[in-house]
């Protein structure tokens, strides 16, 4: 059972009817703040929450740390515009199985659907002593995002979190070069940069030209600082099977 936690109609209307298009899902229940959401769960079977992270109330995430407070341990997919690595961190950090950007595609919310559905199947049903494989599968979950496995054909989950260590240990203030990122996380330059403008096309990374001494100006990158809110502009376009959200 899926409850829809998301205060924009148009993308919410849609979250419910992918839902119910995916075999073996099935809607609980559609609500717009973070009150109803705690209130639904705390008298529903609820086993899949779809949560926009900006509710008009209260911040998703402290929905999620209010569900876990609580002893709610339903497992929940965090469903925003925001790409603050700050933001995927706090929702990955209160229980957030998933992360599904705005604007989506009837195409990507099944796959988050169907890899849950996977997860929750090669779980054993009966309680018992947990084999080494079996607390492997219940730790790594159905996660996506940064190291999961939606990571396009080259692109390692170790090394990118070797790069995003580095640029961390660089801070928001200085950020960091390719040649500096490679440094510090062990791989070539080239690797390094490959990366780096993976990070940056997902919008995780901002990058821009570093000034100083002679010759061509050196590209540098850094984390972008988590903005606190959403972004003024909310658009609603038309719903469409074949169009993203």
């Amino acid at each position: 059972m899926v409850l829809v936690v998301e205060d924009e109609p148009t993308a919410g209307e849609a979250l419910v009817r992918y839902v119910e298009q995916v075999k073996g899902f099935a809607v609980a229940g559609y609500v717009r703040t973070g009150a109803e959401a705690l209130q639904r769960l705390s008298s529903d079977r609820v086993d899949l929450v779809m949560m926009d992270i900006y509710l008009p109330d209260m911040s998703g995430l402290e929905v999620l740390r209010r569900m876990r407070w609580t002893g709610n341990m339903a497992d929940v997919v965090a469903v925003t515009r925001a790409r603050d690595l700050s933001v995927v961190r706090a929702a990955a950090s209160f229980g957030a199985t998933q992360y599904l950007l705005k604007p989506f595609t009837f195409a990507t919310v099944r796959q988050r659907l169907e890899r849950y559905h996977r997860y929750r199947s090669a779980l054993p049903e009966d309680e018992h002593r947990l084999a080494q494989h079996e607390i492997d599968q219940l730790l790594r979950g159905p996660r996506g995002g940064i190291g999961g496995d939606d990571l396009p054909k080259g692109i390692s989950p170790e090394s990118l979190r070797a790069v995003v260590s580095a640029l961390e240990q660089a801070g928001p203030a200085t950020g960091a070069s390719a040649v500096e990122v490679a440094d510090s996380s062990g791989t070539s330059r080239v690797t390094a940069r490959r990366y780096l403008e993976y990070l940056h096309a997902c919008g995780i990374v901002v990058r821009g030209a570093r000034y100083g001494g002679a010759g061509r100006p050196e590209m540098e990158y850094r984390l972008r600082p988590s903005d606190h809110g959403e972004p003024a502009e909310r658009h609603e376009p038309r719903v469409d099977q074949d169009r993203p959200l």
